[in-house]
C-alpha cells in the first residue's frame, strides 16, 4: 500500500497521463506521430531532481514537467499543451485511489472469508446475549460472527461503489471547458488508465467523490472498531469468553506479569477515530471557491494516503485477531448460568399470556419472581414452581419444557441460511 502513495509512483502516473495525452493528439492529427513516439520513448524523471526544482519554482507540476521535458528534448513543446495542473494531479490521484481500493477489497474479502469459517465453527456454541451490558437471552457465538460477516459484505459493496465513484479522470483544461483540447483526448487517456471521464468538471474533479470514498473507509473502520470492542468486552477477566491470541514471549504489563491485555483490539478501536476524523476533513473539502481553490489540496496529501494505509493495516490486524481468536465455550456456559435461569423470563411471560392472562398481570407475576432471584441467586425455576398463582396454569413438566436452551437457538440454521452461510 505504501508503494502506491510513493513519490515515484505518483510521478509515474503523471508521466503516463502526459504521454497518453500526446498519443491521443497524435491520433487526432494535432501533433506529429513521430513526436508522440519520441515522447513515449524518452520521457523519464528523477524524483530527487523534481523535488529540488520544486524548492525553487514552488510548483510541483511545473517542477515535474521541467525535469521530464529535459529527457525528451525538442518534442517536449507538445507536452501539457492545453492542459492544466489538475488534469494530471486529479486524474493521477484517481488512479492511485483505485489501486489502493483494490488492495482494500482483497483485505476485506479475506476478513469476510475468515468470519465465514469461524461463524460456522461456533454456529451452535451457546452464549448469553447482552443488551445494555446486562444478560438478555441466549445467542450463539457463531451468530455474532455471522452478523459481522454480513456487515463485512456490506462494506465490500460500499467500497466497490465508492471506488466506482472515484474512478474518473479529467483532461478538460483550466475551467473544465475543453477550450484548448478536444474531449476526445480526455476519453482516450481515461480509457487507457481504466477510468471514466468525469461527465462535467471545473478545473478539478469534484470533491464529493473523494468525501464519499473517505467516508466509506471510515464506515469500514467503524465496523472494525465494533468487532474489536466486542472482543475487548468478552476478554474481561470476569467474562473471558474469548481473547486475543497471546504469543510465546509476549508481555502484558511492565508492572504486572499476569496481564494478558486486548492490545490489538484497543489499537484498532483507537485508529478508527483517525479514519473518522479524516472523513470529516474530506467533507470539509467539498465546498471550494468557484471553479477551484487549493484549500483541499494540502489536506488530501495527508488524509487520502493515510486513510488507505491505515485501513489496510487495521484490516490486517483484525483478520489476524479473528483467525487466531481463542474461544472459551465452557466460560460461555458458566456465564449463561450466572443469572440462574432469568434468561427465560420472556418465555414464561409469553406462556402466561398464551394461557389467557393479560400481559400486565403476566409481567408482574414473572418480575416478582425474577427480582427474588436477582436478590438471592436462588434458581428462577424454584421460585416459579413455588408461585401458586403461576402454577395454577402450568404443570411441573410444562415449566421444565419452557426452560430449554435448545428452543432458544432453534432458528440458527434459518438465519445462517439467510445470510449465506448454510451448508
Amino acid at each position: 500500500m505504501g508503494d502506491i502513495w510513493s513519490t515515484e509512483n505518483k510521478f509515474r502516473k503523471w508521466m503516463e497521463i502526459e504521454i497518453l495525452a500526446c498519443e491521443a493528439r497524435a491520433e487526432l492529427g494535432e501533433i506529429p506521430v513521430s513526436a508522440a513516439r519520441t515522447i513515449r520513448e524518452k520521457a523519464s524523471f528523477h524524483a530527487e531532481t523534481v523535488l529540488e526544482i520544486e524548492n525553487t519554482v514552488k510548483h510541483d507540476v511545473i517542477a515535474f514537467l521541467t525535469n521530464m521535458n529535459s529527457f525528451i528534448g525538442e518534442d517536449s513543446r507538445f507536452v501539457h499543451q492545453g492542459m492544466t495542473s489538475s488534469d494530471i494531479l486529479d486524474t493521477g490521484l484517481s488512479v492511485q485511489m483505485a489501486e489502493a481500493a483494490r488492495l482494500l477489497k482483497r483485505d476485506l474479502e479475506k476478513l469476510r472469508d475468515i468470519l465465514a469459517r469461524r461463524a460456522k465453527e461456533f454456529k451452535y456454541t451457546i452464549q448469553i446475549g447482552r443488551t445494555h451490558g446486562i444478560h438478555a437471552e441466549p445467542v450463539t457465538f457463531g451468530l455474532k460472527l455471522a452478523l459481522w460477516f454480513d456487515e463485512t459484505r456490506r462494506n465490500l459493496t460500499r467500497l466497490e461503489q465508492a471506488t466506482d465513484r472515484i474512478s474518473v479522470g479529467k483532461i478538460s483544461g483550466a475551467v473544465g471547458t475543453f477550450e484548448h483540447l478536444t474531449p476526445k483526448v480526455e476519453e482516450y487517456v481515461c480509457e487507457k488508465l481504466g477510468l471514466k471521464p468525469a461527465p462535467v468538471s471545473t478545473q478539478i474533479i469534484q470533491r464529493d467523490r473523494h468525501a464519499e470514498f473517505l467516508a466509506t473507509l471510515a464506515v469500514i473502520g467503524s465496523s472494525l472498531e465494533k468487532f474489536a470492542t466486542e472482543i475487548r468486552h468478552l476478554q474481561k477477566t470476569e467474562v473471558l469468553e474469548a481473547e486475543e491470541f497471546f504469543s510465546k514471549g509476549q508481555k502484558g504489563s511492565s508492572a504486572m506479569p499476569h496481564k494478558r491485555n486486548p492490545i490489538v483490539c484497543e489499537r484498532i478501536a483507537g485508529l478508527a477515530r483517525i479514519l473518522r476524523g479524516n472523513a470529516l476533513a474530506g467533507l470539509e473539502n467539498v465546498a471550494l471557491w468557484h471553479e477551484r481553490d487549493i484549500s483541499h489540496s494540502s489536506v488530501e496529501r495527508v488524509i487520502i494516503p493515510d486513510s488507505t494505509i491505515l485501513l489496510h493495516y487495521m484490516l490486517h490486524l483484525m483478520t489476524d485477531v479473528l483467525d487466531r481468536l481463542i474461544v472459551y465455550p465452557e466460560n460461555m456456559q458458566k456465564n449463561l448460568e450466572i443469572t440462574h435461569g432469568l434468561t427465560f423470563s420472556q418465555t414464561l411471560l409469553i406462556a402466561l399470556t398464551n394461557k389467557g392472562l393479560s400481559r400486565e398481570a403476566s409481567y408482574l407475576m414473572v418480575q416478582r419472581n425474577a427480582m427474588k432471584t436477582w436478590e438471592t441467586r436462588r434458581p428462577f425455576t424454584e421460585y416459579v414452581l413455588e408461585d401458586a398463582e403461576i402454577m395454577a396454569h402450568f404443570s411441573k413438566e410444562e415449566i421444565g419444557s419452557l426452560f430449554d436452551l435448545k428452543k432458544s437457538i432453534r432458528n440458527i440454521d434459518y438465519i445462517f441460511n439467510r445470510v449465506g452461510l448454510g451448508e
